[in-house]
């Protein structure tokens, strides 16, 4: 007899370790933003695949990437942060993603949700292809005794070293159920999501210090035929100093951006894109509440 195994896996841990890497390694497509810069996920975003375990047995991973944990400065803090909360409730597995590099706080409000729940966690140990000596298996086994949880993982997210094995680790512990999503589905975001994130992409690798985290992009047209696809976006920043960095001498600064997103936008979507951005000034979005919602947090 024929079984389906189904469930939510959700990916959390601290900004900057890796997670928006493991979850498109694990999915196979490019669906989160990676950046060197923290805090470049806001939003809790699915991930889908589904296979064939044997002749008989199906399954459907619904990976979910969440934003880093951190402790909340903005309304907007406070709002990602409810996403990482929902992605710890609704959870049949946690991948708990770490690096070599980080180190456990006092008070630290992650491992604190960690050891409330009873849904099975993965402890990921990423960056290992950056490791020298035993340090991977040092901290490792210092994560081990703080985590305690049921599988502990080396993965190298970016050259996919292991990622096999945070696989079949999931595959273990995924209940029998139907899918949750159509077999054809491989995110539940709509594509005027992605348009926006790209752009939001291109902004966090061009500029510095504060004008990408006071940056929000949101599309307003995403018109498509045959043929091509043309959006509209407006690019919100917080302050008029901040439009002038972000548009550049002459426009130069925003037309590079414009180029540089047009290219992944292109290869996303798979035909050809005509791209308009606009740059507005929104005082003060990251703390306001209806602004907030009306970007989608």
């Amino acid at each position: 007899m024929s079984t389906h195994r189904a469930g939510f896996v959700n990916i959390v841990g601290k900004p900057n370790v890796g997670k928006s890497t493991l979850m498109n390694a694990l999915v196979g497509e490019r669906l989160s933003i990676i950046t060197s810069k923290a805090q470049t996920t806001r939003h809790r975003i699915m991930g889908i695949v589904n296979g064939t375990l044997d002749a008989s047995d199906e399954f459907q991973i619904v990976y979910s990437d969440t934003p880093g944990m951190l402790k909340p400065e903005y309304a907007l803090h406070q709002s990602m942060m409810r996403f990482v909360d929902t992605a710890l409730e609704d959870a049949d597995v946690i991948l708990y993603v770490t690096d070599l590099y980080e180190k456990k706080e006092d008070e630290d409000p992650a491992l604190l949700k960690l050891a409330k729940t009873d849904v099975p966690v993965i402890l990921v140990m990423n960056k290992i292809d950056l490791a020298k000596g035993s340090q991977a298996q040092d901290k490792l086994a210092y994560w081990r005794e703080i985590i305690q949880p049921q599988e502990a993982i080396l993965v190298s997210a970016l050259e996919g070293q292991n990622v096999v094995e945070v696989f079949q680790a999931i595959i273990e512990r995924l209940p029998e159920h139907p899918p949750y999503f159509p077999k054809d589905a491989i995110t539940d975001k709509p594509e005027r999501f992605f348009a926006a994130e790209i752009v939001r992409e291109k902004i966090f690798l061009n500029y510095k210090q504060e004008v990408p985290y006071s940056s929000e992009v949101v599309v307003t047209e995403f018109q498509e035929d045959e043929t091509i696809i043309r959006i509209r976006c407006e690019i919100y920043v917080e302050r008029q100093s901040q439009k002038g960095i972000l548009i550049g001498k002459k426009g130069e600064a925003l037309k590079r951006v414009g180029v540089q997103a047009r290219q992944d936008l292109e290869s996303f979507f798979g035909k050809q894109v005509h791209l308009e951005q606009f740059v507005k000034v929104a005082p003060n979005w990251r703390r306001e509440q209806r602004r907030l919602r009306r970007f989608g947090y």
